[in-house]
């Protein structure tokens, strides 16, 4: 048993560094573009959202915008009040890499790998760092497909299989799973490229996973909040709304777990697909809710967090 999990967080790795590597390709190809795009277009929440959901879309991380942006606030180049649409952009454009993660090239696994590597011999920074972007998208591949090899043999375990059983039957459960595993691993779609590997081997239920999902939301609020440790106050505003965002999202579409699988069901049968159409849906419909409440969201927590 201790070998599998081993072998299982060694995946977890490979996953974390293949998002990691390809977000640093991405980054370095737009140079500080992206900063300037978060400066310059977020004047209002509509293109604050916009930008928000595009940049994370190219990098591929909402904690790595919000943690840019948390910088841009303690520097005094991005107001808290702008930030608002910014985090509503980042939850709609981190799902992009589930839907990604969801395409079938594990014959092309190889042969990406093999040229981002090639890439990354070249000194050319463009060439450079899209070979990492390549060679970051097969690790990913990898750790996805690893998930799923161990995914059957751990769930074999008594303890394992009686955690599984908790998760399927409790919803709330399964939020706290979400919640906890995304906290430690620091990456949403970490956890959700985890939930797909147990989904295609039908250990989690649908319900199962979006509960667990809708946790993964809460538990990537952690990264924003430890870059706001030690900033000033405004910085600290924009990770508490990241928080708040979230939660609320949660708490408000925790009712309709059945009601957001029984449209994944619709829209596709492949049980990873169905995941990663949930996280889209779900953080469309939370941002757009949010949105034309933006004023009031901001008013309320500098009244709330008024002495942090």
């Amino acid at each position: 048993m201790i070998e599998l999990i081993s072998l299982f967080a060694v995946f977890i790795a490979i996953f974390l560094f293949g998002m990691t590597v390809m977000r640093t390709g991405l980054y370095n190809l737009t140079g500080d573009k992206l900063k300037v795009w978060l400066i310059r277009f977020t004047d209002n929440p509509i293109k604050g959202l916009l930008t928000g959901m595009i940049i994370t879309a190219i990098i591929h991380s909402s904690s790595a915008v919000m943690v840019l942006v948390v910088g841009l606030i303690a520097t005094g180049y991005l107001t808290f009040r702008q930030s608002i649409g910014i985090i509503l952009g980042t939850n709609i454009g981190t799902t992009f890499t589930a839907e990604m993660i969801t395409f079938d090239i594990f014959e092309w696994i190889v042969p990406i790998l093999i040229l981002g590597f090639l890439c990354l011999l070249i000194s050319n920074q463009q060439v450079f760092s899209f070979g990492a972007f390549l060679f970051g998208l097969g690790c990913m591949f990898v750790a996805m497909n690893g998930f799923e090899q161990l995914a059957r043999p751990i769930s074999q375990f008594p303890s394992i299989h009686t955690f599984f059983q908790h998760t399927n039957e409790s919803s709330i459960f399964g939020v706290g799973v979400g919640t906890i595993l995304t906290s430690i691993i620091q990456s949403s779609t970490a956890t959700t490229g985890i939930i797909m590997g147990f989904m295609n081997e039908q250990l989690l239920t649908l319900n199962a996973g979006i509960a667990v999902l809708l946790g993964a939301n809460i538990g990537t609020c952690i990264t924003a909040y430890i870059a706001s440790l030690g900033s000033r106050h405004e910085a600290k505003l924009a990770a508490y709304a990241h928080i708040w965002v979230n939660v609320l999202g949660v708490i408000l579409f925790f009712p309709f777990i059945n009601v957001l699988g029984q449209v994944a069901m619709l829209l596709t049968s492949h049980p990873d697909v169905q995941i990663a159409h949930v996280s889209l849906i779900f953080n469309v419909l939370t941002s757009l809710l949010f949105l034309p409440f933006a004023g009031v969201l901001t008013k309320f927590i500098m009244k709330i967090h008024r002495a942090v």
